[in-house]
């Protein structure tokens, strides 16, 4: 038996059989992973636009204390160092996606279409498997200001996470769906 792969879109899986009365080509569709989806070349500076504007969506959302608290974390940022929140997210979107992938393989090998749901549903896990990702940032952060108002937001940081899991959930959809 000979198997030959092709390759396309969503990652299709051709293998044909060959030395057998019954030859036939069959073909299995695999959903592409998210690196495939979201670090491509052409995607990439359009995610991190994406997620921006998500954070500035979820800032609006945000009252109470712990919303002035990161609004005024974000704010500090901003000011001390402009451009700096794009770079960081540009930085830590392959990581994130990273810890996204195994959440995307699980849906869609269970047949889902709603990634939104699909992660609010798992919302402590996955806010958790996400602030890993800025945890070991900041821990390895030698930017005293950056590291203050990190510190400032992490104790509330995964209920934040939480809230936005289903624009997350939609802006994997926009590029993958």
């Amino acid at each position: 038996m000979r198997g030959r792969i092709t390759v396309t879109g969503t990652r299709s899986y051709s293998r044909q059989h060959t030395g057998s009365p019954a030859d036939e080509e069959t073909t299995t569709s695999m959903p592409a992973t998210l690196q495939e989806i979201l670090l491509a070349p052409d995607a990439e500076p359009k995610v991190i636009d994406d997620c921006l504007a998500l954070i500035q969506q979820q800032l609006s959302d945000m009252s109470g204390i712990s919303g002035t608290a990161v609004k005024l974390a974000y704010k500090t940022v901003n000011t001390f160092m402009p451009g700096h929140v794009r770079f960081m997210v540009g930085s830590l979107l392959p990581d994130m996606v990273v810890k996204l992938q195994p959440y995307w393989a699980d849906l869609n090998a269970a047949g889902g279409t709603e990634f939104g749901d699909y992660l609010s549903k798992r919302g402590d896990e996955v806010s958790e498997a996400l602030l890993s990702v800025t945890d070991a940032r900041a821990h390895a952060s030698d930017r005293p200001v950056i590291i203050k108002a990190y510190n400032s937001v992490r104790g509330n940081a995964g209920k934040h996470i939480e809230a936005a899991l289903p624009r997350v959930g939609d802006l994997v959809l926009k590029y993958a769906g």
